[in-house]
């Protein structure tokens, strides 16, 4: 199982994420990811980095880690636009582009609204999702669905992308992980030796990808997968 982490992109400057990507790489980390956020979940006052110019940054600082959205959102900008933008990364990361893709959801909803951009029903998300995942795997980008209702997930395994599922516990990711490639997303329990467990129970589990969520440094990371058997790079 590989292991990433998301960059802290919740902030004006993006000294501190491209300060991590680094780390990341010299760590031994497999890949590092940006959210596709205006602003952090429910905190309209607090600012966000957009993913991708960060993400065409940080592939100009790095030579090994793979480079990813977690999730870009459909709906945000045109389709076209947004397949473009990840091509792009995979352009300028010499192939080292590993994105993942998703519908948003309610709790996205009001940054939609906040500026002008119509939040579309369910059905018509998945529709353009299918479209956006199915012309970035035509290309040859790895690509993930970033998992939610019965019927997003459909979607993953319609286009053969991968299932990725934020905290779901390592029963969901194994029950999953039958009907084809599963990832998993989070934040790792803050004790040393919940953290390896979890790491390891998700391997076990048949995921392919653990990508932690920032716990300040790279090093809790580390320690955690070292101690849960993974092959750190």
């Amino acid at each position: 199982m590989r292991v990433g982490v998301v960059l802290p992109t919740f902030e004006r400057s993006a000294d501190r994420a491209l300060g991590a990507a680094c780390e990341a790489e010299r760590a031994g980390l497999h890949g590092v990811f940006a959210y596709d956020h205006l602003w952090p979940m429910g905190q309209p006052g607090r600012p966000a980095i957009s993913p991708y110019p960060l993400l065409g940054a940080v592939a100009s600082r790095t030579t090994r880690v793979a480079l990813g959205t977690l999730v870009a959102r459909v709906g945000l900008v045109p389709d076209d636009v947004l397949v473009r933008e990840l091509l792009t990364l995979q352009v300028v990361s010499a192939g080292r582009a590993v994105v993942a893709v998703g519908t948003g959801d309610s709790k996205s909803a009001a940054e939609n609204r906040a500026y002008g951009v119509a939040f579309e029903a369910p059905r018509r998300r998945r529709e353009r999702l299918g479209a956006v995942v199915a012309s970035l795997r035509q290309a040859g980008v790895p690509t993930w669905v970033g998992g939610g209702s019965a019927a997003t997930d459909a979607v993953a395994r319609s286009t053969g992308a991968a299932l990725n599922l934020w905290g779901a516990t390592p029963g969901t990711v194994a029950a999953a992980a039958r009907s084809g490639e599963v990832t998993w997303a989070g934040p790792l329990p803050g004790d040393s030796g919940d953290a390896a467990a979890l790491l390891a129970a998700l391997g076990r589990a048949g995921a392919s990808w653990a990508v932690v969520g920032w716990p300040g440094s790279c090093g809790p990371i580390v320690a955690a997968a070292s101690t849960a058997g993974c092959a750190l790079g």
